[in-house]
């Protein structure tokens, strides 16, 4: 567990990254705080995503993500919009 909290913590630098053992299932608390110490990100995972590295770059990308919405960078709104794009983009290929 100690690899997989300094992974992120280097993925997701400059923030301070805490993992902490929750729930009967072996999920796990990964808690974002920035420089002040404030908690910017807190989301749980279960433990499958934190060993397989394909499922642990997903971890990093949301975290991204969550972080860029919690920060006021990014609207989730955006998100949506950009994620129907892509997919038009996909069809009008398919036609």
């Amino acid at each position: 567990m100690e690899s997989i909290s300094l992974l992120l913590g280097e993925a997701l630098s400059p923030y301070q990254v805490t993992l902490t053992p929750s729930g009967a299932h072996g999920e796990c608390l990964v808690t974002l705080k920035n420089a002040t110490g404030a908690i910017v990100v807190e989301r749980a995972f279960n433990q499958a995503q934190l060993t397989d590295y394909r499922l642990l770059t997903d971890v990093v990308d949301g975290l991204h993500r969550d972080v860029l919405i919690a920060e006021g960078r990014l609207e989730p709104c955006v998100i949506a919009a950009l994620r129907h794009a892509a997919q038009d983009k996909i069809l009008a290929r398919r036609n």
